[in-house]
């Protein structure tokens, strides 16, 4: 048996353009990924960060928060970097600012 292989070759005068696919346009998948994860990974991230970083930067004395650890408490002092936080009556911990998940209502 014999078998014969046919090499690909450019059909017609299009001079190599079609088989290119055409510089810039190759790229607008690539574009079109980046703007999609942009708005719906990247963007919601930052926001959250900075609704965040809002809230540690506005707690006061006699919030009630929950760390990052699940552990609710109300707060009884405050530092640039710590704060603590009452968990039962006499029971104190000092944790930092970045760990506080939330505040409780």
């Amino acid at each position: 048996m014999i078998n014969t292989a046919y090499a690909m070759g450019q059909l017609g005068g299009s001079g190599g353009q079609a088989a290119a696919g055409g510089g810039f346009g190759a790229f607008v998948p690539i574009i079109l990924m980046f703007v999609i994860f942009y708005f719906l990974l990247i963007r919601p991230q930052q926001k959250k960060a900075k609704e965040h970083q809002e809230m540690i930067t506005n707690l006061k004395k006699g919030d009630r928060v929950v760390t990052s650890g699940g552990i609710h408490g109300q707060i009884t002092s405050l530092d640039e970097t710590t704060v603590t936080i009452e968990i039962a009556e006499k029971v104190r911990i000092k944790v930092t600012r970045a760990t506080l998940a939330g505040l409780n209502k």
